[in-house]
């Protein structure tokens, strides 16, 4: 082959947004260019935060990208949602460093999405070869790509990259006209349970809007910020994300974003936040400042529902975890990631592993997908 080289971006903002566009494509929003510069701008990934910015391009002839591997040189395993810590640990325990390690994905984001961005197919070897080749002369320890798109799987695969294999819960669209025909797909006690959980929600009084692009005020974000905080700090200790993000994001994307608001004498007391794909609705983040019962189901899992069919999108992702997705109508549905590493012996323990696990995973999602509300036969 002849030579090819690979530059090393220190922020997105390095390329233009029609340039990196061009390799993203217009279908998911995470991949987009504004929103890794909305996380950086903002100082929600950055090198302080433990994501320093490292993206891969490989230009074509004539100095445009031709491909883009989004990563983030990371000082430990926050805001990743596929867990290596321990990992880490038997490697330190061994001698080793596993800090920093090079994170090929969308900062605390647990969509799949397509992780290297190409507008060359071509050259997708080589970006994997340039991360490669990153991690060795760096003497890093590991190399993950987490929540990769499906057709980009076997890109890793044919490499030699470690194949690990999660679940999530997502809700399909069978060619649904209404709530009510998804709600027919289900057994008849399942129907009456979310009937129910749908006017329990709404019975304290409040009213569900949705909001999208300008119609988005920062007063909005400012309500939004605090749901934010008070679940982040109880999930994850404190939150990953600032409070200029929100406004960087409605500012530059407000049209793929849609936030879904509960009011009460028209102040917001609870809020879910969604982005909008080509074919799909995808779930980030939820909160409130009312105890409200089954509130959290209607705004994130219902409502994504009831919009997805009334705008002909394939399905929604309601973001990590959560097996009580699976009783609203949400199927359970394998996620991978993939993995270098160059140390022989560490490759071969780490490789055991996601064997094993990979069997429990796929046993359970088995399992779980017998288990789901819909009607036999």
């Amino acid at each position: 082959m002849a030579e090819v080289r690979a530059r090393v971006l220190t922020a997105a903002a390095d390329v233009t947004a029609a340039d990196w566009n061009a390799c993203a494509g217009p279908d998911n929003p995470f991949v987009q260019h504004a929103f890794f510069a909305s996380l950086e701008a903002s100082g929600s990934a950055c090198a302080r935060t433990g994501w320093q910015p490292a993206h891969i391009v490989v230009d074509d002839a004539d100095g445009r990208p031709a491909g883009i591997m989004p990563a983030y040189l990371k000082t430990h395993s926050q805001g990743e949602y596929v867990f290596d810590h321990g990992w880490a640990d038997a490697w330190e325990r061994a001698g080793g460093r596993y800090y920093p390690k090079l994170q090929c994905s969308v900062p605390f984001t647990p969509a799949t999405g397509p992780r290297l961005l190409l507008r060359d197919p071509a050259v997708a070897p080589v970006l994997l070869a340039a991360a490669e080749t990153l991690a060795v002369q760096n003497n890093l320890s590991s190399v993950h790509a987490t929540f990769v798109a499906p057709d980009q799987q076997p890109l890793f695969a044919a490499q030699g990259w470690l194949i690990r294999v999660g679940e999530q819960f997502h809700w399909s669209n069978d060619g649904y006209a209404s709530f009510g025909d998804f709600l027919a797909a289900l057994s008849s006690r399942k129907r009456k349970a979310i009937r129910k959980e749908r006017e329990g929600a709404l019975a304290s009084g409040v009213d569900i809007v949705h909001l999208s692009g300008a119609e988005i005020t920062e007063a909005h974000w400012d309500a939004f910020w605090t749901f934010y905080q008070d679940t982040g700090m109880r999930k994850w200790g404190r939150p990953y994300l600032t409070r200029s993000f929100f406004s960087l994001l409605g500012e530059s994307m407000g049209d793929r974003v849609l936030l879904m608001l509960a009011l009460r004498n028209g102040r917001p007391v609870a809020g879910a936040l969604n982005l909008i794909g080509g074919d799909c609705l995808y779930g980030r983040y939820w909160g409130s400042t009312e105890d409200i019962p089954f509130l959290h189901f209607e705004l994130c899992y219902y409502q994504a529902i009831d919009w997805a069919i009334a705008h002909g999108l394939a399905r929604v992702e309601a973001g990590a975890q959560g097996a009580h997705k699976l009783a609203r109508g949400y199927r359970p549905v394998a996620t991978v990631s993939a993995h270098y590493i160059p140390n022989a012996g560490f490759r071969e323990a780490v490789a055991d592993f996601v064997a094993r696990e990979g069997e429990m995973v796929a046993a359970d999602i088995e399992a779980m997908d017998m288990a789901t509300p819909f009607r036999r036969g």
